[in-house]
């Protein structure tokens, strides 16, 4: 809830620039960056707390898989991966994991 509350406030200050003088964009700048510092925060203290969700069979059946990762099916694959992976950022300079555990 916080998480959409922020991203909310984030919006509404993009959607007041229009026709904004110099001090209110200076003001603006440094409310949104203050906001996008909490939403990080938030988003870490979720994948955190994702991590500890993770049961110790989840944990036994990743270890399986990743024994004979090869022959996993791509569908088991794709769930070894949400449980692992919260956040994959590609661009044509580089690869940006963010993991769960």
């Amino acid at each position: 809830m916080e998480l959409l509350h922020v991203d909310s406030e984030i919006k509404k200050l993009v959607d007041s620039l229009t026709g904004a003088n110099n001090v209110l964009l200076s003001y603006v700048h440094v409310k949104i960056a203050e906001l996008d510092w909490h939403k990080q925060e938030l988003v870490k203290q979720i994948a955190e707390l994702t991590v500890e969700a993770i049961s110790p069979e989840q944990v036994n059946q990743i270890s399986g898989y990743l024994d004979t990762w090869d022959s996993v099916s791509f569908d088991d694959k794709r769930r070894v991966v949400d449980l692992m992976i919260t956040t994959v950022a590609a661009t044509s300079d580089s690869l940006n994991i963010t993991w769960k555990i």
